[in-house]
């Protein structure tokens, strides 16, 4: 069993709640890490120019960079196969951010300290589910066992993109329900 997120693309309004609801949830500064962000790209030219958004965090991957660039075990997989930290363990040394392909790990320069999405593995153990997918108010987030998620949301999922690595690099475990345009080899991040 492998656990992992959904993201349906065609529903994401770019409004940015889940990655507020995840900052808060860890008690992350204001311009400190996004362990769950948003991303805005254009893609096209004119007059078939549009827009969409890409809402990542940690793919929680098959095979993660991070885990095994750790020279403390402190990134490691847990017993779901969910990639955790463990800030006991920390040197702080970046390497988990200089490997991963996707930017999980981030530095949060108030606590000193790596953090990066756990999956609210807390409330889910409470029978809840992670704070990004509660929060968005489109519901174009989910979470669970991936092939459960595939059978739930159809054959047409994909966990690679243009704008994003090879997935033969890590395997992510993310399913995405992609907008036409995301599949555009001509797209440009846009800052908002």
């Amino acid at each position: 069993m492998a656990l992992g997120f959904y993201l349906d693309m065609t529903r994401c309004i770019g409004c940015r709640t889940c990655q507020v609801a995840c900052k808060d949830r860890h008690d992350l500064h204001q311009a400190g890490p996004r362990p769950r962000r948003v991303n805005t790209f254009e893609a096209g030219t004119f007059p078939d120019a549009s827009m969409f958004h890409h809402v990542m965090s940690c793919n929680h991957c098959e095979n993660p960079a991070c885990v095994a660039d750790c020279p403390t075990t402190a990134m490691h997989k847990n017993e779901e196969g969910i990639v955790v930290h463990d800030d006991s363990k920390c040197v702080v040394c970046k390497n988990c951010m200089m490997v991963c392909p996707y930017g999980a790990p981030q530095y949060d320069e108030v606590k000193k300290m790596i953090v990066k999405c756990d999956t609210c593995k807390d409330l889910r153990d409470a029978g809840q589910v992670p704070n990004c997918v509660a929060a968005c108010p489109m519901r174009a987030l989910d979470f669970g066992d991936i092939d459960e998620l595939k059978a739930k949301y159809g054959a047409d999922l994909v966990n690679e993109l243009p704008y994003l690595p090879p997935a033969s690099y890590t395997h992510p475990n993310v399913l995405i329900k992609p907008v036409e345009q995301a599949k555009s080899e001509t797209f440009r991040a846009v800052v908002l």
